[in-house]
């Protein structure tokens, strides 16, 4: 009786052991559980091998359901243009993402991946999404609640494709529009780049009382954002990307750090390092900034991760000395490596360092510790899988009338005739024959620019939209014949009679280092067909850049000048602005300069003698 009363209270025993052991194993699943704690009984469950994982992100091409589980990896990106097929659906992308993270939910600890792409206008990289304009013209329209907006409605066509984190935004303060990502910065004023970071708050949800700089995503229709590219990397030595940015501390933290105060309290959840240097130093390896200012001294409590490739830039020759790399890096504070093809030579080279004493595992510890916060806080052990209740919001109809509203709302009026004259502005839908020329008039891919579908964008139909020609020719009076030559002669100029002429002309897209331009000009035909037009017709010219160019030389015989930036697929709103629907309201959100050799030159420059100041720009009324 004695033996089997033991026998009983063994099996009790065991049962309790059981269970205890599962609840235990359960803890860092449990939502309810406080986040500290999800986070201290993970981290004690992790072996090396697996921590370092978690600091790799990888490209997709190198990605597959087994090299996410053999290697830990802890994110997946899309380089820019990296996509699953061409055109690839919303349901192709949500199927790609799907498997990388079944590799990962197949692993001992099932930490789930997070996946990051460049929705920098939106869902960029994927075709039908809505591309709403580049930076530089929302800061033309000085409205936060209107970035708010699209902050929101990016990340819903983010999540429709799977994908929950996204580099975005850029809130460098462009300084020399040479350089070839200022279409990037909403401004050169510190305190218009701040208020945009509203932005934010869009792409992840307001965040909760009393929790300022504590990442935040709420919820499965909001996505990690990424503030970028810390910092200074919009006040480099003539516009050139990566370059040395000579500044004192004063200057650097007054001008350069003003939206990063504003994205940690907005509970910012990554912050994506600079391939620039500082005073000489490379913000990659600078532990001062990285660690002492960024973690210790505002408190940042997501991830820091790395430029695409950027730790191989840490030494003068790329990938000399990549152990060295390895080290600054992540000594200096660097928590996730975007690689991304070589990550077995990364894994192999930080292990050896941790190891080998070189980095202490106090720093790994950090490393993993913010990336797991900022799995957590997204809810991503709850939902790591995302399903197709979302694919509809990928290009939708409600998103493409708020890329319209903010065409309409970043168009800036710089001339509007001359003194006295009537102004030409806004046209007359019903006349009698219109000429719309130009190399910018029918081309979604030149009015989108780069990091569009490609990573330095490209020509022509390359996604759904509508042309600023269509959109003319969808708001004029039926009656009224629109004429469209793209590269017109001076004979056929003056043999048509036309009312007005609308010149669509300007850059060709580009991103960084090959969009770094000394020139600023525009190119070949545009400067022939403003004179061939504009000699000859009342016309209006409409800008399609990045950024300010050489516009002086042409602008006596130009009747009235249009800044339209970048607008990305809504053509419908330059056309909805032009003949009066709506009135103009956008303000320079940069210097617009007379000669290349004025730069650098922004407002508060001792040298300052613009064509248009910062904050120019004409109003006009709507038509009644």
């Amino acid at each position: 009786m004695r033996q089997e009363v033991r026998f009983l209270i063994g099996i009790v025993v065991a049962c309790c052991w059981v269970v205890l052991a599962s609840a235990d194993k359960m803890l860092y699943k449990n939502p309810t559980k406080p986040l500290g704690l999800r986070i201290k009984d993970l981290m004690r469950r992790m072996s090396l091998e697996e921590k370092i994982g978690q600091m790799v992100q990888i490209e997709r091409t190198v990605a597959s359901h087994q090299v996410l589980k053999n290697y830990y990896i802890g994110s997946v990106l899309s380089g820019g243009g990296s996509a699953p097929k061409k055109k690839a659906p919303a349901q192709a992308w949500v199927d790609m993402v799907n498997d990388l993270q079944n590799g990962s939910l197949s692993t001992r600890l099932g930490i789930p991946m997070i996946y990051g792409i460049d929705a920098v206008h939106g869902q960029n990289t994927v075709y039908n999404a809505t591309i709403f304009p580049h930076n530089i013209g929302l800061g033309a329209t000085r409205d936060p609640e209107l970035v708010r907006k699209i902050g929101a409605a990016t990340a819903l066509e983010v999540r429709a494709t799977g994908i929950q984190y996204v580099f975005a935004p850029c809130i460098a303060v462009c300084r020399d529009p040479r350089w070839g990502r200022c279409y990037e910065s909403y401004s050169e004023d510190p305190e218009v780049v701040r208020a945009m970071t509203e932005i934010i708050h869009g792409l992840q949800g307001e965040t909760p009382p009393n929790s300022l700089g504590v990442p935040y995503v709420a919820g499965k229709e909001k996505v990690a954002a990424c503030a970028k590219h810390f910092v200074g990397d919009g006040g480099t030595v003539k516009g050139i990307n990566g370059n040395n940015t000579a500044i004192s501390r004063h200057g650097l933290l007054g001008t350069h750090m003003a939206g990063y105060y504003n994205s940690i309290i907005k509970g910012v959840a990554t912050v994506m390092v600079s391939y620039s240097s500082w005073n000489g130093v490379k913000m990659h390896a600078n532990h001062d900034m990285i660690t002492g200012f960024l973690k210790e001294t505002m408190r940042f409590r997501g991830f820091v991760i790395t430029d695409y490739m950027a730790i191989d830039m840490i030494t003068p020759t790329i990938h000399e000395n990549y152990t060295y790399s390895i080290l600054k890096s992540v000594n200096a504070g660097i928590d996730m490596v975007m690689i991304p093809f070589n990550y077995t030579e990364f894994i192999n080279g930080l292990t050896f360092l941790v190891k080998n004493n070189f980095i202490p595992i106090s720093r790994i510890d950090d490393a993993v510790a913010r990336i797991l916060r900022v799995k957590f806080v997204m809810g991503l052990f709850e939902n790591p899988l995302a399903d197709y209740s979302m694919v509809n919001y990928l290009g939708c109809k409600e998103h493409r009338e708020l890329a319209r509203e903010a065409v309409r709302k970043s168009l800036v009026l710089l001339k509007n005739g001359e003194n006295g004259e009537e102004p030409v502005l806004p046209l007359p839908k019903k006349t009698s024959r219109i000429l719309v020329a130009g190399t910018h008039a029918d081309n979604i891919g030149y009015q989108c620019g780069g990091w569009t579908i490609e990573w330095q964008g490209a020509s022509g139909n390359i996604t759904a939209g509508t042309t600023i020609l269509s959109a003319i020719r969808n708001t004029v009076d039926p009656k009224t014949k629109v004429t469209f030559k793209e590269n017109p002669d001076v004979e056929f100029v003056k043999s048509k009679d036309f009312s007005h002429a609308i010149v669509v002309v300007g850059e060709k897209p580009y991103a960084e280092s090959l969009g770094d331009n000394l020139n600023l000009t525009i190119p070949h035909p545009g400067p022939t067909i403003l004179e061939n037009v504009c000699a000859h017709v009342k016309c209006v010219v409409v800008l399609i850049t990045g950024r300010p160019v050489v516009i002086q030389p042409y602008l006596p015989q130009i009747d009235a000048l249009v800044a339209a930036w970048l607008p990305g697929s809504e053509g419908q709103g330059v056309a909805d602005v032009l003949f009066g629907n709506f009135g103009f309201t956008g303000k320079l959100p940069r210097t617009w300069f007379k000669t290349v050799d004025q730069l650098p030159m922004n407002v508060g420059d001792s040298h300052y003698d613009p064509l248009f100041p910062f904050g120019y720009g004409l109003m006009t009324e709507p038509l009644k």
